[in-house]
């Protein structure tokens, strides 16, 4: 095997880099979606702690009933059926991103020798000025 990790291995096909290369671009869609779930977790978990302080300013200000109702109706409560956010994030893992993952990382093995965003690496070539100290093909490598 060559010793650049993003150079296409022989025989693969434009198809299969493309296609690899769509399939890669959908995970990190995938990716950038956790992350939106990780922010919504951390934003809910971050409401539900806040709600001790309004019921205690709310108890403060004379308003013991609205108080209560914020404690009992709101605080600790699932967000949809069943669930706090930590189970809906596990459950994506789960049943979604984790196989999302594995297939994705099965089918650059099967079919590219393992080597990963080939399309990119691609495009950086036919993208780059050759010649400039900025554009270099391998963070090592020639700046041809």
């Amino acid at each position: 095997m060559d010793d650049d990790p993003h150079r296409r291995p022989e025989g693969v096909s434009d198809e299969t880099v493309e296609a690899l290369g769509s399939l890669s671009k959908a995970l990190e869609t995938t990716e950038c979606a956790r992350g939106h779930l990780f922010a919504f977790h951390q934003h809910t978990g971050s409401a539900d702690f806040e709600l001790d302080r309004a019921v205690e300013l709310l108890r403060a200000a004379g308003h013991p009933e609205l108080a209560e109702r914020v404690r009992t109706e709101i605080l600790g409560r699932n967000v949809i059926p069943g669930h706090w956010t930590f189970q809906i994030v596990d459950a994506y893992d789960r049943t979604y991103y984790q196989p999302f993952r594995d297939l994705e990382r099965d089918a650059v093995a099967r079919l590219a020798e393992g080597r990963r965003h080939l399309y990119e690496a691609e495009l950086k070539e036919v993208r780059r000025t050759r010649n400039h100290p900025d554009h270099t093909s391998r963070p090592d490598g020639p700046r041809g």
